[in-house]
């Protein structure tokens, strides 16, 4: 995801169709908006669309949900009072529909209340929620740091100087056993220039101030670095060959967009080729085209037509298949 282009220009760079089922069998009989040999899209209440799918058959659920924020957003958005109530009965589905191995990685934004430099806490209350009320364990928390993000709100940022711009959203890593599906070996980073000369010199173990014993291991070389639970991508050049493709088409860019390195990220580490992964508030669908890109089938769900038809300028066959119609 962090490397690859949005809208790949050539044949090579899109993968094989996978051997199996196709992901629409899940759903019997309900038509996609749109799909390709490793996932489809549906335009639909993203409720009652989970509500058909069967237990313990997906492998992720990976999504960004409308965030409770103060004011109304064009793709909709719940209030905070009532955000918790509201999210429940799709903690509840996507625990269901999950595989005992699988996770669900939620990513969430934070909130200031209503004419206060306070902070709101109903990302926390919906954390608590899905894990005393619904079940989930919470595997881990990470982050999301977003570089490019505006200063707001702006009365507490830019005009009364009595804040600092947010620039962190929460990743909440869930799943259904204390022990899901995961491997960072293969979200490995690559070393820095000092780890590479120590690994070259050699490392002779010792004890270090702090009181940690450094084992000879930690001189050999693993293939890379392990990532913190920080990533760190803007989410404006990621998606530049989006909103390019969609002025093209005619089409509008939907305004809350994630960067190709947060499914990426995820994907790569909680899951196999040819996994099943899923996403009911879609919006653009970077999920589905970065899942298909890493060889996992995928379903996808978004209630706005307009942002489901955009989104499909992120697969190359289904462009190819309109510019031939």
């Amino acid at each position: 995801m962090i490397a690859r282009r949005n809208v790949p220009q050539s044949e090579e760079l899109w993968p094989e169709p996978p051997i199996g089922s196709p992901v629409t069998e899940l759903l019997g009989g309900l038509a996609p908006a749109y799909s390709t040999p490793w996932g489809a899209a549906y335009c639909c209440n993203s409720l009652s669309w989970l509500r058909a799918i069967p237990d313990a058959s997906i492998d992720l659920v990976l999504t960004s949900p409308p965030y409770a924020l103060e004011f109304k957003k064009e793709y909709g958005n719940v209030a905070k009072a009532k955000y918790v109530e509201w999210l429940k009965p799709f903690g509840n589905e996507i625990h269901r529909i999950l595989k005992p191995e699988g996770s669900f990685v939620l990513n969430i934004g934070g909130s200031y209340n209503q004419g206060s430099p306070t902070r709101s806490l109903y990302h926390f209350k919906a954390l608590i929620m899905l894990c005393e009320e619904v079940g989930f364990h919470l595997a881990q928390e990470c982050f999301w740091h977003n570089p490019a993000k505006l200063p707001s709100p702006a009365e507490w940022v830019t005009v009364r100087r009595q804040r600092v711009k947010d620039a962190v959203e929460y990743v909440w890593w869930l799943s259904k056993t204390p022990f899901p599906k995961a491997n960072n070996r293969n979200v490995l980073n690559e070393y820095s220039a000092d780890m590479k000369r120590l690994l070259k010199r050699g490392y002779k173990p010792k004890q270090r101030p702090s009181g940690h014993i450094i084992t000879a291991k930690f001189g050999s070389d693993q293939g890379g670095a392990i990532p913190s639970s920080l990533i760190e991508r803007g989410n404006n050049e990621s998606n530049s060959e989006y909103i390019r493709a969609c002025a093209e088409a005619g089409y509008k860019a939907h305004p809350a967009r994630f960067p190709r390195a947060l499914p990426e990220f995820f994907i790569k580490l909680l899951t196999d080729e040819g996994a099943i992964v899923l996403d009911p508030f879609a919006g653009s669908n970077m999920t589905g085209a970065t899942a298909e890109n890493l060889r996992r089938r995928w379903l996808a769900a978004e209630i706005k037509e307009p942002y489901l038809l955009a989104s499909r300028v992120r697969f190359p066959s289904i462009a190819r298949d309109r510019a031939k119609a």
